[in-house]
């Protein structure tokens, strides 16, 4: 199969040809017809691209034909190769082709295929030696499964690992072993403490064993043993180092003693050096040990040889009796960080900063904004709200900001609030495609209602079993309730509603007018789209996973005890709350994910991606080169710079130095005689000194003029090469900086088009999930052409998720022994830890969420994070690299809520009537400001006005009257090739 960018080529279909005359252009390998030349021209140029590879072959860098030829080598095999065979019952042997014969194809007269060109091989099977087999080429497949050097690999890569310590043991790596209940428990000869202390026993035994011997020699002789002094600080052995050492010696010298026994029996006398006969011995008894029952008495026996026993000190007497304890196991080595985050030790005022609450069932104190949302509906607001925003170019809506969307959320007058319906209408629209377009196609996959035949069947039966004797009727109507007399009023109910209790009338809403009709008529305005919901949620209720929360939405807005209308299911909607209406957008929300747009949508966006990814290395690439450039010009700089002169005095320095040129000397007035009248007399002129020290100076000032001239000469052609290495280093750093810019911004592309994930920032050391959600996929601050742009955000909080449930099972909920053993180190269990260091904020589950909107809160939350933990440890990193821009998006929240506060404070009293049809309330929430100015745009109306009116000349006038009335001034829009608005990844897609 022939692959352009890892996927399948799509051959183009036929186009409906309605004169056969007509002239058309034709590829033969490919069967595809061209009504005219450039568009045949352009599929050939798109062949022609050498981006093609074989996936059989795995050859690549070819174009479309190179790639279809390659093709044909998966039905080709040669002697020698390993295939594997069919034979007649069915089995698949393995064996070697030993031999091939080929036949040609059979052509009639007429050009027709007579027979088509085969093949045929002999295979000498591996299992049965003495056979072989001759098969075709549809009894015979190539085997892609051998194993190689290269899959063992892999496989030890993927499946295990070790520590960076020489011998280190291969250990399983914990979720192939957590799959496979492998024990991943370290032996203990196998761990590192005892392969040192092994290591360092074995060293000491061969240094025993060779040195030991003349150690003792050297010890009795009273040779001192000389050793290299220790290079570098000495080290203070601190007592049990200078006791493990005593007993190291201790033992040596017990080796020693043992690997020659005449030591202790005395028997073996002791060669001294000759003594002269006038010398003297005495010799006198020397008790050893009474215990011992002998004396070392040695008489004289010959002149010059003296029978030796060795004395031993009494501390060996008492090591003999008394034998000491082994020696205690070395230290365990340090631990290697990062390790664990809960093998950590706990510090006594380590406490992570206290979180806030949306929900007011955690909330201190009651708040302005306090919408009485439950916990587990904050998640599903926070991904509706993330859908939406990310995928706004397919939903075609303006972003909007998680503060506006809660708030819309919490509408009592949800029609007044436009982007409450838009955003309902934008979702069902991708649902179902409209009446003009594909008449009507569903675009995902819906459940069946229940069959009418088992309706009748139902019904029979129950009509025969009415025949039959029953309890009085006035037992059914015991309870006199609103449902009971609901129930009574009711018409008969098919077997499934039967079987389980009723609890809402939507079905009775759709007998003539189907949700599914009114949808592909984008019949949305009053109450419209209600009525669509209802419809919808009760056909998904169907399904078993969404039958509970479909039918508690359907029974608030189709109750019992109302009639099943749509200005009931509208008035139901304004009273009901916000936990149940973000329950049902996020119901409807999801399923926009099983469309055949969205997944088109994604496609192009990963398609995208690695085209960014590919400008991205290319630039780096680049940039990689201007530094070697500019590394080399560096070198060319410093061998080219001048001499450094020696810095001249500054002229203040030369006035005092050399005086006044222009002045002469002054003569002290306080040295001058005074005459009798107080007048000083008449000095002496010094006009001749004064000469001479201008003289002196002018000739100083040529000779520096002259020297400057000779050295400008000298090095005027240096200079100019020098110069001109200077403006080649300005130019490599502007090009190095601006490929640093064009990887920034392929980094942000990067960021914006990375779709399909929702990456979440890191977990603590109790596996609580941080998320910033602007960093996925979406601008920082929102669409800049989005009609609330001015709020300056997107969500502006930094969000914590409590852990999983399987996460707490094996790291917060663990089996009581694990509690023992983990009271028994730290002094209480995980659990306990988590409520004291999380404090009074301690999220337990993943329903339950928190958050931080604020700087200095975030900035103790990095402290409080271990750097010593695995987990956190890449958590403080992630947040140090996003500290700047979460702190600023903060900021920019509490600006803008500030703001709008203070402009409801200021506001002037409402007027109870005003000629300006423009004007605004101050008074009025955040919400209603937002406008659907996307859909204007693209499709001439917003989505709840229906289907877009026809193309015309009329098409989206109204819609850029109201874009111009508010963009007036603003900066002209790009367009693409085909006319249309660049988006912030640089087009726009056809839907």
């Amino acid at each position: 199969m022939v692959l352009f960018k890892r996927k399948p080529v799509q051959f183009l279909p036929q186009p409906g040809i309605r004169d056969d005359n007509e002239e058309v252009w034709f590829i033969p390998i490919t069967n595809e017809v061209f009504m005219d030349y450039d568009s045949y021209l352009q599929r050939m140029d798109f062949y022609k691209q050498r981006k093609f590879s074989c996936e059989i072959t795995g050859h690549s860098l070819m174009n479309f034909f190179d790639a279809l030829k390659s093709e044909d080598f998966k039905q080709d095999f040669y002697p020698g190769e390993a295939v594997t065979i069919f034979v007649n019952d069915g089995n698949r042997l393995s064996g070697v082709v030993r031999d091939k014969t080929k036949f040609p194809a059979i052509v009639r007269q007429d050009g027709t295929l007579e027979r088509r060109a085969f093949s045929r091989y002999f295979v000498k099977l591996i299992d049965r030696p003495q056979e072989e087999a001759l098969v075709d080429d549809e009894h015979i497949v190539r085997d892609r499964k051998a194993f190689t050097k290269q899959m063992l690999r892999s496989f030890i890569k993927n499946t295990v690992t070790r520590e960076a310590w020489t011998g280190a043991p291969w250990l399983v790596k914990p979720n192939v072993a957590q799959e496979y209940r492998i024990s991943t428990e370290i032996p203990p000869h196998l761990q590192y403490g005892s392969r040192a202390a092994e290591k360092k026993a074995n060293a000491t035994t061969k240094k025993g064993e060779h040195d030991g011997l003349h150690t003792f020699w050297a010890a009795s002789r009273g040779l001192p043993e000389l050793k290299p002094a220790p290079k570098g600080q000495k080290h203070k052995m601190s007592a049990e180092e200078m006791a493990i050492r005593q007993h190291e010696q201790f033992m040596e010298y017990q080796r020693s003693l043992q690997g020659n026994p005449e030591f202790l029996n005395g028997a073996g006398p002791m060669m001294v050096p000759h003594l002269d006969q006038q010398h003297h011995v005495h010799y006198m008894p020397h008790p050893v040990s009474a215990d011992l029952g002998y004396y070392t008495q040695i008489g004289p026996q010959h002149p010059h040889t003296i029978p030796y026993a060795p004395v031993a000190p009494p501390m060996v007497q008492v090591v003999a009796e008394q034998r000491l304890p082994p020696p205690p196991p070395p230290p365990p080595p340090p631990p290697k960080y990062p390790i664990e985050d809960m093998d950590i030790a706990p510090e006594r005022d380590s406490e992570r900063p206290l979180l806030q609450f949306m929900s007011s069932r955690k909330s201190k104190k009651a708040t302005k904004n306090d919408y009485s949302i439950k916990m587990e509906s904050i998640g599903l607001l926070l991904e509706t709200w993330t859908t939406l925003n990310v995928y706004c170019e397919v939903f075609q809506l303006d972003s909007f900001t998680f503060d506006d969307f809660v708030e819309a959320m919490s509408m009592q007058s949800p029609d007044e609030c436009e982007l409450l319906v838009e955003i309902h209408c934008s979702v069902l629209k991708r649902l179902v495609n409209g009446e003009n377009d594909q008449n009507g196609s569903i675009q995902i996959s819906l459940p069946d209602f229940p069959q009418e035949d088992d309706d009748e069947e139902d019904g029979s039966d129950e009509s025969s079993e009415a025949k039959s004797p029953t309890p009085e009727p006035e037992e059914t109507f015991r309870r006199t309730t609103r449902s009971s007399l609901a129930k009574q009023a009711s018409p008969p109910r098919s077997r499934s509603e039967s079987a389980d209790v009723k609890v809402h009338r939507a079905d009775e809403m759709f007998t003539e007018y189907t949700w599914l009709q009114r949808l592909r008529k984008r019949d949305f305005k009053d109450g419209g789209w209600q009525m669509i919901l209802v419809g919808l949620l009760h056909q998904l209720s169907m399904k078993p996973q969404l039958q509970t929360d479909c039918d508690r939405i359907l029974e608030f807005l189709a109750p019992l005890d109302a009639e099943p209308t749509q200005e009931t299911v509208q008035d139901q909607y304004a009273d009901m709350n916000i936990n149940l209406r973000v329950k049902a957008l996020q119901i409807i929300t999801i399923l926009t994910l099983e469309t055949k747009t969205m997944k088109l949508y994604l496609e192009q966006s990963a398609a995208q991606m690695t085209e960014y990814r590919k400008e991205k290395i290319d630039y780096q690439r680049a940039r990689k080169i201007h530094i070697e450039e500019l590394r080399k010009l560096h070198d060319d700089r410093k061998i080219l710079a001048p001499e450094q002169k020696s810095p001249t005095p500054p002229p203040e320095l030369k006035r005092d130095i050399n005086g006044d040129a222009n002045m002469p000397p002054e003569i002290d007035d306080s040295e001058a005689p005074d005459s009798e009248d107080g007048e000083p007399l008449p000095s002496r002129s010094l006009r001749r000194a004064t000469d001479r020290a201008l003289e002196r100076k002018r000739k100083r000032e040529e000779e520096q003029e002259r020297k400057e001239r000779a050295e400008a000469a000298k090095q005027s052609k240096g200079m100019k090469a020098y110069q001109k290495v200077l403006k080649r280093i300005e130019d490599e750093q502007k090009k190095i900086r601006d490929q640093e810019d064009q990887i920034a911004e392929m980094d942000l592309k990067l960021r914006q088009t990375d779709r399909p994930r929702m990456r979440a920032l890191g977990r603590d050391r109790f596996w609580n999930r941080y998320f910033w959600f602007e960093r996925n996929a979406m601008p920082f601050e929102g669409s800049a052409d989005s009609s609330t742009a001015d709020a300056g955000y997107a969500n502006g909080r930094l969000w914590i998720q409590g852990p999983d449930i399987m996460e707490r099972e094996g790291y917060i909920d663990v089996p009581q022994l694990q509690q023992e053993n983990y009271r028994k180190n730290f002094g209480l269990t995980p659990l306990q830890r988590k409520e004291r260091e999380e404090g009074s904020t301690c999220v337990y589950n993943a329903y339950e969420w928190g958050f931080y909107d604020d700087p200095e809160a975030l900035d103790q939350l990095i402290g409080w994070l271990d750097p010593r933990g695995m987990r956190e440890l890449k958590l403080r990193k992630e947040l140090q690299a996003q500290r700047e821009f979460i702190i600023n998006y903060m900021e920019r929240r509490k600006a803008h809520l500030s703001e709008r506060e203070a402009e409801v404070e200021t506001a002037p009293p409402k007027r109870m009537a005003t000629r300006r049809k423009e004007h605004v309330d101050e008074e009025q929430p955040s919400c209603l400001r937002w406008k659907n100015e996307t859909a204007l745009r693209e499709i001439g109306c917003k989505h709840s006005d229906g289907l877009p009116p026809p193309k015309g000349r009329n098409r989206g006038k109204k819609g850029a009257t109201t874009i111009k009335a508010k963009d007036e001034g603003a900066r002209t829009r790009l367009t693409n090739r085909q006319g249309k608005p660049l988006t912030r990844q640089g087009g726009r897609y056809p839907w």
